[in-house]
């Protein structure tokens, strides 16, 4: 019998330290035992990105009264009703949270509604007054959103985890931050009929994506009514009016009905008594491990967000996997971070994988082929919406490096064309590839001439 309460103990009730916990005590009949100080499901389904895309859904019907009567409908608009709408959504993540509760208790896992620290090396200390030991402790804590650190009232503001618990939906809102929080919400709120402003510091949108694809987002954001300013950011803010006065860098003052901060996130690492028994933490927080997770002390182990590796819920369900797999299953396991597709659910929406055109032309010769067009659904209705299809290719081995899509429902479409860019699928695989007409989609195979080489 081993020496410790638990051959497991995992810090976090995400997706991530979930699954690991869940999968090492019901396939490798692991003792476990998991601390959550708040609800389960963590980030992804309590607070981004289920509640999210359930927003994301209800913002879109907007346009869908007027597409009806274009495609000879004979329908009203009616008005959106926040509290309906906010009610449901809260009953589904309450339900959600269930089903997560429920695969630990299935999987065997000792659950603990308490804050979690560690003491030492195989100590963990409970906010109930219990310590429990373990031979190996998991950190699965995930990252919070934060507000900036250079301006006294950003309290005032609200951050994304608020968003779900408005009481009523606000008529003006000013949103600061240009990463895919921001543009997402800017489009969700101005789909639901709130009036949007975005400041934002960088000379564009989505740092980080490709350049093209992004381009086009900020233009189709623009087109919409979001209000959007480059090179913007609060120098104070204050309440006023029954709202918050703002004044921006470049001038404008203007009174929101709420500010809302969407400018970075920051690993859940503060106070857990890491550093003290040795586990080494970066300038923001963020555990350090190595390729299989594992930190400067042997016996803790951390994924998801609180590594500030990736931060995406499916790769920290992929990183709770290959720990299991490497201390559990006698198999190690290091966690793959390459050519991961991602979406950003803004309208349009942006699909992505692999290599942006910029990252790919500094590391070798490429060919670029894309295509913009209307697709003929909002076309027909009228709307001047266009989307992109484009592919980065390798002139030496003809590989796709990246493919990078701007369209409604384009996290869909670049699930699929990971597989081939997972798999290393040259260009001419693609083209060998028939199309299914008519789709939107259907560029990415036909698209025989390449616009620019570099």
């Amino acid at each position: 019998m081993s020496d410790y309460d638990y051959d497991l103990f995992v810090i976090g009730g995400g997706s991530g330290g979930v699954r690991a916990a869940r999968v090492a005590a019901g396939e490798y009949g692991a003792r476990v035992g998991l601390a959550e100080e708040d609800r389960y499901g963590g980030t992804c389904v309590i607070r981004g990105c289920v509640p999210k895309k359930l927003m994301v859904f209800a913002s879109s019907y907007r346009d869908s009264f007027q597409d009806a009567r274009d495609y000879g409908w004979d329908v009203n608009d009616g008005p959106f009703n926040w509290h309906s709408f906010s009610e449901k959504m809260r009953g589904e993540l309450d339900r959600l949270e269930g089903i997560y509760r429920n695969l630990l208790d299935g999987s065997g896992v000792d659950k603990f509604d308490a804050r979690a620290r560690v003491k030492d090396a195989h100590t963990v200390s409970l906010s109930t007054g219990e310590e429990k030991t373990a031979k190996t402790i998991l950190i699965a804590t995930g990252g919070r959103p934060v507000r900036p650190q250079n301006l006294e009232t950003a309290h005032l503001g609200i951050v994304s985890d608020d968003i779900f618990h408005l009481d009523t939906l606000p008529r003006s809102m000013l949103i600061v931050g240009g990463g895919y929080i921001a543009c997402e919400f800017a489009c969700i709120l101005h789909g639901l009929g709130v009036d949007v402003s975005m400041y934002y510091r960088g000379g564009q949108i989505l740092n980080g994506f490709d350049d093209e694809a992004r381009g086009l987002v900020a233009e189709q954001m623009r087109a919409r009514g979001i209000d959007m300013h480059s090179g913007a950011s609060v120098l104070e803010m204050e309440e006023r009016d029954g709202g918050i006065w703002t004044k921006s860098t470049f001038g404008q003052e203007r009174i929101y009905d709420k500010v809302f901060f969407a400018t970075g996130r920051r690993p859940n690492t503060d106070d857990m008594g890491l550093e003290e028994v040795g586990v080494k933490l970066a300038r923001n927080g963020a555990v350090e491990v190595d390729e299989f997770s594992q930190t400067a002390v042997p016996s803790i182990y951390a994924i998801g967000d609180a590594t500030d590796r990736l931060n995406l819920t499916p790769v920290a369900i992929r990183e709770g996997m290959a720990f299991v797999k490497t201390v559990f299953g006698d198999e190690k396991t290091p966690v793959d971070h390459d050519l991961v597709a991602s979406a950003v659910f803004t309208q349009p929406e942006m699909g992505t994988v692999g290599m942006t055109e910029e990252e790919a032309e500094a590391q070798e010769p490429i060919e670029v082929y894309a295509t913009s067009f209307k697709p003929m659904q909002t076309a027909f209705a009228g709307r001047d919406d266009r989307v992109m299809m484009k592919l980065i290719v390798s002139v030496e081995t003809r590989r796709v490096l990246g493919c990078h899509i701007v369209a409604p429902q384009a996290g869909e479409m670049i699930q699929l064309a990971g597989i081939a860019v997972k798999m290393g699928a040259t260009k001419e695989q693609f083209d060998a590839t028939c199309a299914v007409h008519p789709t939107m989609s259907e560029e990415l195979v036909t698209m025989r001439t390449p616009v620019r080489t570099s």
